[in-house]
């Protein structure tokens, strides 16, 4: 697994695009996270985008945090699995949204806590992390 992060506009698609030029791209925010691991195809690589519109759509269905961010660590140790068996790749593509203001409007602020501890969990997961600002990679 590969994590790429960093603002918006700050170039991660683009790169990952040029990295991967022949990755299936798709949205979390349209097809969701769970049963990801049945688009792994073996030796395929896939690139993960649409975060924030996912997160949004999970915070108003899930009050409860500890809960949330316990349902996105088992959806990113089943998709390291499942890349893992099929000798694939998956490149996950996040906002960094923890170098701003911080909100005051408290769902702001949650989307934000939960959008930095995904990005922990997934950064604990992954073979490398890059961040990526005014299109550069800097591997952490």
């Amino acid at each position: 697994m590969q994590l790429f992060i960093g603002g918006a506009c700050a170039g991660k698609r683009d790169l990952v695009a040029a990295r991967f030029p022949n990755a299936a791209w798709s949205r979390v925010d349209e097809a969701g996270l769970e049963g990801r691991e049945n688009d792994m195809r073996s030796g395929a690589v896939q690139v993960l985008i649409g975060w924030t519109g996912w997160l949004e759509a999970a915070l108003a269905d899930e009050p409860d945090d500890d809960r949330l961010r316990a349902r996105l660590v088992a959806a990113l140790d089943t998709l390291r699995d499942a890349e893992r068996d099929a000798r694939g790749e998956v490149v996950l593509i996040l906002p960094e949204m923890g170098r701003g203001i911080v909100p005051m409007d408290a769902a702001d602020r949650r989307l934000r806590d939960l959008a930095g501890w995904l990005a922990q969990d997934a950064a604990a997961r992954a073979e490398a992390v890059w961040y990526v600002r005014h299109g550069l990679a800097r591997r952490l």
